[in-house]
């Protein structure tokens, strides 16, 4: 009873803390979450698919398209960002739709394609910390 309770406990402190981070974080730091969010969904993906653990990897694999898509996509302006954005626009799309094949064909191929890709981005997403706080 008591490893229940303490359970919920901790998950409900680092549920807190999650959201302070958030609450805290300036938008360019919100996107690294996100980057860093989708690349932990697909790592566990990676270990689930070798492991041959299908719920985790559905699971995993739908929290990181879900990231991408309602995350990383959304927050583009397509306006301001001009050719930028619709040239990452159309890398998330790709990215979401490799993720749907390495769903569907366990693929570990995939799931390292879409992780370098994130990985790339997130790299120079993170090197222009000094301009986005200027």
């Amino acid at each position: 009873m008591f490893g229940t309770s303490y359970a919920n406990r901790a998950s409900a402190y680092a549920r807190v803390g999650t959201e302070t981070s958030v609450d805290a974080a300036s938008p360019h730091k919100l996107i690294l979450m996100l980057y860093d969010g989708a690349l932990l969904a697909l790592g566990t993906a990676l270990v689930a698919v070798r492991n041959k653990d299908i719920p985790t990897k559905g699971q995993s694999i739908s929290k990181a398209i879900n990231i991408i898509d309602n995350g990383l996509k959304v927050s583009l302006d397509m306006n301001a960002g001009g050719e930028l954005a619709g040239r990452l626009h159309a890398l998330y799309e790709y990215m979401s739709e490799r993720l749907l094949y390495a769903n569907l064909h366990s693929s570990e191929a995939a799931l390292n394609e879409v992780i370098g890709l994130l990985t790339s981005l997130r790299e120079a997403w993170a090197g222009i910390a000094d301009q986005a706080t200027a």
